[in-house]
């Protein structure tokens, strides 16, 4: 089986516990105001195979130490899943640590062959890092194009498997940055028992070069980011920071 790539990153440290090879795969459904990486947007890439991938992931296994290995991102990799399935079955045999940063889109709760195939990638998989875009659903539409139902449902379903999960919140002003979404997406957090760790990733305009390269007009023009007060409280109300 192969999958479709965008690039790799050697030493990543912000995608998961410790030093991490990341593999980013081609092709996302959303189409996040803030995303920096709109160039993973289309399917295509060069295609690799799962073989392919360990072993180059093998090479940078001694800087890993105890806590790093490998980040499977996007895009979102969960339109490859019985690919991502394959690579992280392959690094387990290995001995490395997966993990996988997904929206938890393609999840979908009364398919039944749809959760047998998430429940297969959650058997190799050793923590989810799941980025919940908006709390709210029509909010959630309005940022990404989509609904938030099967990134919700995706979240209930890491906690009924036991699946160890970080959960990432972009904090954009005057879109995630408003404390009654943020206090209801602590509420919803609240019900999960699986959650490990709370991310507030102030919005940026990193990714602005990459929308002029590829002529697609910024969605967010003026939108600055979020103050440092901002993302302190923030912090205080989805990690429990600063109390």
């Amino acid at each position: 089986m192969t999958g479709r790539i965008h690039s790799f990153e050697s030493f990543g440290t912000v995608d998961g516990p410790g030093i991490r090879f990341v593999v980013f795969l081609q092709g996302c459904p959303l189409r996040c105001q803030y995303c920096h990486n709109p160039d993973t947007w289309k399917t295509g890439g060069k295609e690799y195979t799962a073989q392919e991938i360990a072993q180059r992931a093998w090479k940078y296994r001694n800087y890993f130490g105890e806590k790093g290995g490998v980040t499977v991102t996007g895009g979102e990799p969960l339109l490859q899943i019985d690919f991502v399935t394959e690579l992280f079955t392959l690094l387990k045999e290995m001995g490395m640590h997966t993990c996988v940063d997904t929206s938890g889109f393609t999840f979908r709760a009364n398919d039944v062959s749809c959760v047998e195939k998430h429940k297969k990638l959650l058997d190799v998989t050793d923590l989810v890092l799941l980025d919940i875009k908006h709390i709210d659903d029509e909010a959630c539409k309005k940022l990404t194009g989509q609904s938030n139902e099967n990134t919700l449902a995706f979240a209930r379903f890491l906690s009924d498997n036991d699946t160890p999960v970080w959960i990432r919140q972009v904090l954009v002003p005057n879109i995630t940055d408003n404390d009654d979404s943020l206090k209801r997406t602590r509420a919803f957090i609240d019900t999960l028992k699986t959650v490990e760790r709370v991310e507030v990733l102030p919005y940026h305009t990193m990714g602005v070069v990459k929308y002029e390269k590829l002529g697609i007009e910024y969605p967010l023009q003026g939108v600055q980011a979020p103050s440092t007060e901002r993302v302190e409280n923030a912090k205080r109300i989805l990690c429990g920071e600063g109390k």
